[in-house]
């Protein structure tokens, strides 16, 4: 595509540190990864972070340690990236797919409270599209009816919820949040994701599970490595685990990501005012807002809402024509093909449906050039005008 839907923005810093890692001996849970969990702990005011995999990787865990299990339910929107009902099922919980704000596109407190039964154990609230959740009243029903509270962050690291100056960073709402650092995420370590918390006992547990369920403490040493009688703890597993481990060169990656983190923000939020701009005169097209009450928006990428009565697929199969990449963002989990005949997917939510349908993702990254997203909304308004 000419113009794609996301990019990475990566420097020749990012290459540097990168290239120095592969000069050292150590290339997997070294000090590149120490560094990396104390710096996203530290930016998120927060005691630990525990670097994994992927988002996905996280989000499983955190459900794991958090005690949830077979027969317990698990609340969470359908209008999100399939992966927060995937990790559900792999814990062997059911998942309950509950409506969403129209505005922020997040879940709706009053219909995750309604959702609530005996056999609820967690709320897992997405903080889509980089909009921080309601995270106050998620913390609160989680609190009145003794339920765990995992915040998925991963689209929204650098985004604030609350009045100023006490709005706090997405992530530190939850029991436990997690991050996500997929290419096209605001800050990327190319594939890679964090787990947030304040108690040790959690870091403690998340690092063992991350690692084949050794002791958190064992590390690889020269001697391990080599196969020498020192390497008895490393092969010592306290329980089942998996490999969710990030490799040293993702976390060089994310260390400098995250220094530039600020500008980077920046440079999206300055793209999301300019396709406001552009796109206000194209009659019935729903823009995001570009600020919304006791939010900071973390701007991850740029959805608008077709106007009524336009074939989506239409717009796209134009827009592809021209080399302009487009996404549809997200659909509905409980209508997924492979939710089909599950017991979770039988349910009607009207808002996410009507929502969802008319959603479309425009390119959107840090580099876009102002003369991308002029082409950009020309050719939306055309599509939209040939599609009616």
């Amino acid at each position: 595509m000419r113009i794609p839907l996301s990019n990475p923005d990566i420097t020749q810093a990012e290459i540097d540190a990168v290239t120095a890692v592969l000069r050292t001996s150590r290339l997997s849970l070294g000090p590149e990864l120490e560094a990396f969990e104390a710096e996203l702990a530290a930016y998120h005011s927060l005691e630990h972070a525990v670097a994994v995999s992927s988002g996905t990787a996280g989000l499983h865990l955190a459900l794991l340690v958090l005690g949830v299990g077979e027969g317990d339910q698990v609340i969470l929107p359908s209008f999100s990236f399939v992966a927060v009902a995937n990790v559900a099922l792999q814990v062997r919980a059911t998942p309950v797919f509950v409506e969403i704000d129209p505005l922020t596109l997040n879940l709706d407190p009053v219909a995750v409270e309604q959702a609530i039964t005996p056999r609820t154990r967690a709320i897992l609230a997405v903080d889509t599209f980089g909009v921080p959740a309601q995270m106050d009243a998620l913390q609160a029903i989680a609190q009145r009816h003794g339920l765990a509270l995992l915040e998925d962050a991963c689209e929204a690291v650098g985004a604030r919820f609350g009045d100023p100056p006490t709005a706090c960073r997405a992530g530190s709402f939850g029991d436990l949040a997690v991050l996500g650092f997929y290419p096209n995420k605001q800050l990327t370590t190319g594939e890679g994701g964090a787990v947030l918390c304040r108690d040790a006992a959690l870091a403690k547990r998340l690092r063992s599970l991350r690692n084949q369920g050794r002791n958190a403490e064992a590390n690889p040493s020269a001697a391990a490595v080599q196969g020498s009688p020192e390497s008895s703890a490393w092969l010592d597993h306290v329980e089942w685990g998996y490999n969710y481990r990030l490799s040293e060169m993702a976390c060089a990656l994310g260390r400098v990501q995250l220094r530039r983190l600020e500008s980077m923000l920046a440079l999206r939020e300055a793209a999301a005012r300019r396709y406001d701009a552009l796109l206000a005169p194209i009659p019935g097209l729903e823009r995001p807002p570009l600020a919304l009450p006791r939010r900071s928006i973390s701007w991850f990428v740029y959805v608008v809402r077709l106007p009524q009565h336009v074939d989506r697929d239409r717009v796209q199969s134009i827009l592809t024509a021209r080399g302009i990449a487009t996404g549809r963002y997200f659909p509905p989990i409980h209508l997924q093909p492979a939710w089909q005949g599950h017991a979770s997917a039988a349910v009607r939510l009207p808002l996410t449906e009507a929502i969802a349908c008319r959603m479309i993702a425009l390119p959107f990254f840090n580099r876009i050039t102002a003369d991308q997203q002029q082409e950009v909304a020309e050719a939306l308004g055309e599509a939209i005008l040939s599609s009616r």
